[in-house]
């Protein structure tokens, strides 16, 4: 019988302390010297411990960072494509000490982990941000954010005492969850759809493509911070069920967010992000034009690109690879560079820019673009001024 795919480096991590365990770990945690991350940080410490992103056990040290930066390999070998440091400043480092423990607070009613430092060093922003996302222009929003971050991290293992609080906690789950959730469902084949985007057309139809080749989808929207100008998450969210009620058979969909920042790392971003949903259970994941890029930092089909300087086997997952998709009129439907033969002329493209843009303008973006379903949703997002 076919199983589920294997975890990243073959086992979930599972640090969420339960029981007496955690009982005795909130005393301690009372007595240990406080931080107050952002929330960001917290959703990452949140995501090492329920095995999100397994193989890591804890923010990664100097040795990790330099290795990953250098061959997106972990020092083990096992591949991981962007840093996951714990970024702090000077006045927060100082006092902590190798080897002691310390609690991250997300509020003082919620102590939401103990991480064990076990190394803290200086990091060179200019050289992470240039080996993570290919610039250092800070106009880049990940460059920004590493750039503004503290100058040293704190490396070490998470231990998970609560989850963080947020207003979209009940949309998500965690690996473990997804995984019984597919094997209750009869899955054991699962394409990943990630988005930090509403769905439009172009969306709907790679998702159809992933319902006709696999058990089952699994769309996973990303639900920390995103740049200025995307959809809030209510928005997306509201639209994917929306989508997901009145298009799809909803056995064969299974929609849970993933709280963790987009990053903007462009083909980087794709390696991580696969490697995370394989986590949750995944077998294939979905990487179009553009996959978590910005701006015109990256080449349309570098995410694509990327994997094929891994060696077979190495990410574990099916790379499912995409063209350019638009609305055909001559075809009377969906279709792909790949799947059509009409010129340019006949061709609907599609983007969430342009539907943005005629949203701002009090245009109803046409069915070739949005489901009207879908549409009704993005409207409310720009009636509350968004």
């Amino acid at each position: 019988m076919r199983k589920l795919i294997e975890p990243h480096g073959g086992r979930l991590i599972n640090q969420v302390l339960k029981g007496k365990e955690r009982e005795e770990a909130l005393e301690r945690v009372k007595k240990l010297k406080r931080v107050y991350p952002g929330l960001d940080v917290l959703m990452d410490a949140e995501k090492i411990a329920i095995g999100a992103f397994s193989p890591l056990t804890g923010f990664m040290n100097h040795q990790d960072l330099k290795e990953v930066l250098t061959t997106m390999h972990l020092s083990n070998g096992i591949v991981w494509s962007l840093p996951i440091v714990f970024q702090v400043d000077d006045d927060t480092v100082n006092p902590i000490k190798e080897g002691e423990e310390i609690g991250l607070w997300q509020d003082d009613d919620n102590p939401v982990a103990i991480l064990k430092v076990e190394e803290k060093f200086r990091l060179d922003k200019e050289d992470v941000v240039q080996h993570a996302f290919g610039t250092t222009d800070d106009k880049h929003p990940g460059v920004k954010k590493i750039l503004e971050g503290g100058n040293w991290a704190l490396a070490g293992t998470v231990y998970l005492l609560n989850f963080v609080n947020h207003p979209w906690r009940k949309f998500e789950y965690t690996p473990e969850q997804t995984r019984k959730e597919f094997e209750k469902r009869g899955w054991k084949t699962v394409v990943a759809f990630q988005t930090r985007n509403a769905p439009h057309r172009a969306h709907e139809y790679l998702q159809r493509i992933a319902l006709e080749i696999a058990d089952g989808l699994f769309i996973q929207p990303i639900l920390g911070s995103k740049k200025p100008g995307d959809y809030d998450n209510e928005t997306i969210l509201n639209a994917y069920h929306a989508l997901i009620d009145n298009y799809f058979p909803r056995e064969r969909v299974f929609l849970g967010g993933l709280s963790t920042p987009m990053r903007y790392a462009g083909p980087k971003e794709a390696v991580f992000h696969a490697i995370v949903r394989k986590n949750y259970g995944a077998s294939h994941f979905m990487v179009g034009r553009d996959h978590a890029g910005v701006g015109d930092y990256y080449s349309p089909f570098a995410a694509q690109e990327i994997f094929e300087e891994f060696e077979p086997g190495e990410i574990g997952v099916e790379i499912i690879k995409f063209s350019n998709v638009f609305y055909c009129k001559a075809c009377g439907g969906m279709a792909s560079d790949k799947s059509c033969g009409h010129n340019e002329e006949n061709r609907i493209k599609i983007s969430m820019t342009k539907v943005r843009k005629m949203l701002k303008e009090g245009q109803s973006p046409p069915p070739e673009m949005v489901r009207p379903e879908v549409g009704e949703v993005l409207k409310e997002f720009f009636a509350r001024g968004e």
